[in-house]
């Protein structure tokens, strides 16, 4: 089931309506872009309802607006002034669009079969060409669209040079490896700030991550490959403790226990570009000898070194399923051939 965005000019009238699957933030962004393109220009104040999409406290005195809403409305220069709580009037010029547009044009639609939302919107824009170009408003004996270009248009400002691009904002804590987790992927950030708390803003492409309002870190948005996003210029070098933490420690305690974790540890500092970016996996080895044990940990090494498994999602997953109690199953290189009249021998290929 969709829903009906709808917009609408305070002096002219114009409306606009959109469609939608939701009333999620990033529907509700793109409504206001589209609806801002369509007239051409950016009023000098918006005034939306106070939908939960948009303001995450309703107060009369001083709503909290979404951080996303807000940035949308810096983009464009223009200011946000939420109705008041059960005052419809402070609206009244929606509420009349709105009624408009579920009688006379969702009305006239309702016998209609749509297979997608672009026909959808496709069809609302040609009825409100009608609605704003072509039927007078009966009191006036003028067009919505007259009136716009006499009263609206002289009023808007100009569209900036780029649409807004939507991002949503996000409060994050850096890893002591001075790595951000956003969506199962890790992006870098000057060390000094291990295990400060940042906040990131996400758009479709890129990543930026801001400490106390000054942002110290941008990357291009990475799929959730588990993988790391590493600045060199943010890496200390091999041997500075931050934290209380450096490569040497974490190798200290994955020999305490045992041969088989400190080999692990070390295949997995190895096996990364920079060592640092297997701080996180090697510490959160070292921490499971607290539920689990160092006996039964350094068997679940052992177990994955075996098997060629080299994350702490692996060890973890042997202990919870207690792998580690069962012998490793054997390697097909460690497995008897299989002898067979229609299986070709290694000497066919040489």
């Amino acid at each position: 089931m969709g829903q009906i965005f709808v917009a609408v000019l305070g002096a002219s009238s114009l409306t606009f309506a959109r469609a939608s699957w939701t009333q999620t933030l990033p529907d509700w962004i793109d409504a206001h872009v589209g609806a801002l393109e369509a007239i051409g220009g950016v009023p000098q104040l918006i005034v939306p309802d106070n939908a939960k999409t948009a303001i995450v406290k309703a107060c009369f005195y001083d709503p909290q607006v979404n951080r996303t809403y807000a940035d949308m409305a810096a983009h464009y220069g223009a200011a946000l002034l939420p109705a008041r709580p059960r005052k419809p009037r402070d609206k009244a010029k929606v509420e009349s669009a709105v009624l408009i547009v579920e009688r006379w044009l969702l009305g006239r639609l309702r016998r209609e079969t749509f297979y997608s939302l672009a026909e959808v919107n496709a069809a609302i824009d040609g009825m409100l060409k009608t609605l704003n170009e072509e039927r007078p408003i009966r009191r006036l004996g003028v067009t919505r669209r007259q009136l716009f270009d006499e009263i609206d248009r002289p009023a808007l400002k100009a569209l900036p040079v780029e649409p807004y691009e939507y991002c949503e904002w996000r409060l994050h804590r850096v890893g002591i490896d001075y790595h951000v987790e956003i969506d199962a992927h890790y992006y870098s950030v000057p060390y000094r700030f291990a295990r400060a708390e940042v906040e990131a803003r996400l758009t479709v492409r890129g990543v930026e991550i801001f400490y106390r309002g000054e942002r110290i870190a941008v990357h291009l948005r990475m799929s959730g490959n588990h993988k790391h996003t590493t600045i060199s210029e943010h890496m200390p070098s091999s041997h500075r403790r931050y934290a209380g933490w450096t490569i040497e420690r974490i190798r200290e305690d994955a020999r305490k226990i045992g041969p088989a974790a400190a080999a692990l540890c070390e295949q997995i500092l190895e096996t990364r570009p920079h060592p640092e970016q297997g701080y996180r996996a090697c510490l959160g080895i070292v921490r499971l000898v607290g539920p689990y044990g160092s006996e039964r940990v350094e068997a679940a090494a052992e177990r994955a070194i075996e098997i060629g498994a080299k994350t702490y999602g692996s060890i973890k997953s042997i202990l919870d399923n207690k792998l580690d109690r069962k012998p490793a199953p054997k390697r097909a290189a460690d497995a008897a051939p299989i002898l067979h009249p229609n299986i070709r021998g290694p000497r066919y290929y040489h």
